[in-house]
């Protein structure tokens, strides 16, 4: 019999198994990556405390009057900008990078890569 490959649970077990490292603290906070087929989203989050301190996605209105689409690698550039400026105005400057379990490669790389060139550390 043929079994059909479970995409979500394969990125879920990744995911689980990047996160038993990367943790966020108050000094480097997390930089935690989501990407749906049409969307993607990025929070700045301090584990310790269970606290979201910045966020960016597709979805925001500042995001949106840029008309830009959030399912390709210009519009995961943007949220990178987005969240690196959010984040360094609550004073974050440096983070840990979590994938969320996606392979650093296309949208994912994209964000990291925007959020460095504007200003994030990691």
């Amino acid at each position: 019999m043929i079994t059909q490959i479970d995409r979500k649970a394969i990125r879920m077990k990744k995911h689980k198994r990047v996160r038993k490292s990367v943790f966020g603290t108050a000094e480097r906070p997390r930089l935690a990556v989501f990407r749906s087929l049409n969307h993607i989203y990025a929070q700045v989050i301090n584990d310790e405390l269970g606290v979201t301190l910045a966020t960016a996605s597709s979805l925001d209105a500042e995001f949106k009057a840029a008309e830009l689409a959030g399912g390709n690698v210009e519009g995961a550039k943007k949220v990178g900008e987005l969240v690196a400026k959010r984040a360094q105005e609550k004073g974050v400057s440096k983070v840990v990078f979590d994938r969320g379990g996606n392979i650093y490669h296309g949208r994912i790389a994209a964000v990291a890569e925007a959020a460095r060139e504007a200003g994030l550390e990691f």
